[in-house]
C-alpha cells in the first residue's frame, strides 16, 4: 500500500527512513502513549494532500497531520500502522496591502508570517509565546492565542477563510478576503481549533491590522498571588490592556536563574501589563493599572514607555516556560475560568500541588483568565509521576467546577480528551462526534484527538 502512495507523490515526499520516523512521534506534549507511524509525508500543495487523503481513505490508514510539532496536549502524536502528514513543506504567502489580507500556507511560523506582512506595514496580532518556532497551520487547528490576545482576540478572530482538504481528498474553499461574509453555514469557523479532525489545512487568508502602537509598559510585584488576581479582575472592569501577564514564583525564580535580569525572587508574583493606546490615552492607561496594583499591595510596581525596556519583561514571560521546564519533565495544563474566578483557580492549584507533594508553576494570560499550571515531576519516579497525573487531572476537574475549561488555547489533543465530557457535556459531545461521522466516517483524521 506505501509503495501505491510513493509512486503517486513527487520523490522525497513520502519518508520512511526509521531515524526521522522517530523524531515525529511525538509533539511537545511527549505523549508517552505515541507509536510509530508507517511513514511521515512532507507535501508542498494541496493537491498532494488531496492525493494522501484519497490513498489513505481507499486504505483505511490513519492520518496524523502535523504542523511545527510544537503542541502541548499530544494533537499530533503519531499513531502505530498510520501516516504523520507534515505541512512543514508548505511555505508560500501572499501579502495584499490594499484587502490587509494575507494568504499563507500552514507551514509557516507565525514569527514568519509577522515579518512579512510587516514589510508592507501591517501586523498579524495573534502571538503565542512560542511564535517563533509554531506553524500557521498549528495555530488554526488550536485556534490559538498568546499574550495580546486579552485586547486583539485570538486565531479565529483573524480567520477570514481557509483551503481544507476533507478525509475523503475534496479541497474546499471557505470564506475569502471579506470582511463580512454570512453566505451558508459559518464553516470556516468550525474548522478552526478542530486539531485535525475534520480535515486539513492547506491554506488560509488571515485579516491584518496596522501597526500596534509603541506601548506604555507596567510591571509590578505582590506577596500575595490571590492579590495580584484580583488586581486582574478590577483592571479589566475598567480598560482594556494590550497585555496582562501574570507570573508565579516558581516562574520568577526559574527565569532569573536563566536571565539574570535582577528580577525580585522573594516575589509570590509579577504582572507584565501594557497599552497600545496612542499618545495620552496609553499612558493614562498605564498610571491606572498602576495604582490598581498599589492599591492591591504591589511591593513594587515600575512603570516605562521605552519599548526595549518594556519587551524585556515581556520576553522573561514569555520564556517562563522553557526556564520551568529546565527544572524536570513538564504536565503542560492550559485551563481557563472567568475573571472573577481567577484568584479561586490560582489558590486551588496550590493547594492540589501540597497535596500531591508536586511542584507546580503558574503564569497566566491573566487578563482573560487562561492559565497554565506546568506540573515538575520526575518521570523516574514512578510514584511522582502518578501523583503528577493525579494533579493533572485535579486542575482540570477544578477548572470545571468553577464554570471554566480544560483548554484556552492549546486544544483537548489526547492529553486531556477524558475530561472533555465533563466539561461540555454528553448532549454537546454527541453533537461533535456526529459533526466528525459527516466529514470524516472512516475515522481516518487524528483518530483519539480532540473529540
Amino acid at each position: 500500500m506505501l509503495s501505491e502512495l510513493i509512486a503517486e507523490l513527487p520523490e522525497g515526499v513520502v519518508v520512511t527512513d526509521p531515524d526521522i520516523l522517530a523524531s515525529y512521534r511525538q509533539d511537545r506534549a511527549a505523549d508517552p502513549s505515541a507509536g510509530t507511524p508507517l511513514a511521515v509525508v512532507r507535501p508542498t500543495r494541496t493537491e498532494e494532500v488531496q492525493t494522501v487523503l484519497r490513498w489513505a481513505s481507499a486504505h483505511r490508514i490513519a492520518v496524523v497531520p502535523r504542523g511545527a510539532g510544537t503542541g502541548l496536549s499530544g494533537g499530533a502524536t503519531a499513531l502505530d500502522g498510520g501516516v504523520v502528514l507534515s505541512t512543514e513543506k508548505m511555505r508560500d504567502i501572499v501579502v495584499d496591502p490594499i484587502t490587509r489580507t494575507a494568504v499563507v500556507q500552514p507551514g509557516l511560523l507565525n514569527a514568519e508570517v509577522k515579518k512579512a506582512v510587516a514589510a508592507h506595514g501591517l501586523w498579524y496580532p495573534p502571538d503565542p509565546s512560542s511564535y517563533e518556532i509554531c506553524s500557521i497551520g498549528g495555530n488554526v487547528a488550536t485556534n490559538a492565542g498568546g499574550l495580546c490576545c486579552v485586547k486583539y482576540g485570538v486565531t479565529t478572530d483573524y480567520i477570514l477563510g481557509l483551503q481544507v482538504v476533507l478525509a475523503d481528498g475534496t479541497a474546499v474553499r471557505l470564506g475569502g478576503p471579506r470582511l463580512k461574509d454570512v453566505a451558508g453555514l459559518s464553516l470556516t469557523k468550525l474548522f478552526v481549533g478542530s486539531e485535525g479532525t475534520l480535515g486539513v489545512v492547506t491554506e488560509a487568508t488571515l485579516r491584518l491590522l496596522p501597526p500596534q502602537h509603541p506601548p506604555c509598559t507596567v510591571v509590578a510585584t505582590f506577596d500575595s498571588v490571590e492579590a495580584a488576581a484580583s488586581a486582574v479582575v478590577k483592571i479589566t472592569g475598567t480598560i482594556r490592556p494590550a497585555m496582562l501577564e501574570f507570573m508565579d514564583s516558581v516562574a520568577i525564580n526559574a527565569v532569573e536563574d536563566k536571565l539574570r535580569m535582577g528580577l525580585d525572587r522573594t516575589a509570590a508574583a509579577m504582572m507584565v501589563a501594557a497599552s497600545d493606546d496612542r499618545g495620552a490615552a496609553g499612558a493614562d492607561d498605564a498610571a491606572f493599572m498602576a495604582a490598581v496594583f498599589t492599591e492591591h499591595g504591589a511591593t513594587e510596581v515600575f512603570s516605562t514607555a521605552d519599548p526595549d525596556e518594556g519587551e524585556a519583561f515581556v520576553a522573561a514571560r514569555r520564556f517562563a516556560i522553557p526556564a520551568v521546564e529546565a527544572k524536570g519533565t513538564l504536565l503542560l495544563e492550559d485551563v481557563g475560568v472567568p475573571l472573577p474566578a481567577l484568584a479561586a483557580l490560582v489558590g486551588g492549584v496550590a493547594e492540589i500541588a501540597a497535596q500531591r507533594r508536586v511542584l507546580i508553576s503558574v503564569i497566566a494570560h491573566a487578563g482573560d483568565g487562561n492559565t497554565h499550571p506546568l506540573i515538575v515531576f520526575d518521570p523516574s519516579d514512578a510514584d511522582e509521576a502518578q501523583r503528577a497525573q493525579l494533579a493533572f487531572g485535579e486542575i482540570m476537574d477544578l477548572a470545571i467546577g468553577l464554570g471554566g475549561t480544560i483548554t484556552g488555547e492549546h486544544g483537548v489533543g489526547r492529553l486531556k480528551r477524558p475530561w472533555l465530557a465533563g466539561q461540555i457535556g454528553p448532549d454537546a459531545l454527541a453533537l461533535n462526534q456526529r459533526i466528525k461521522q459527516a466529514l470524516d466516517p472512516l475515522n481516518i483524521l487524528n483518530p483519539g484527538a480532540a473529540i
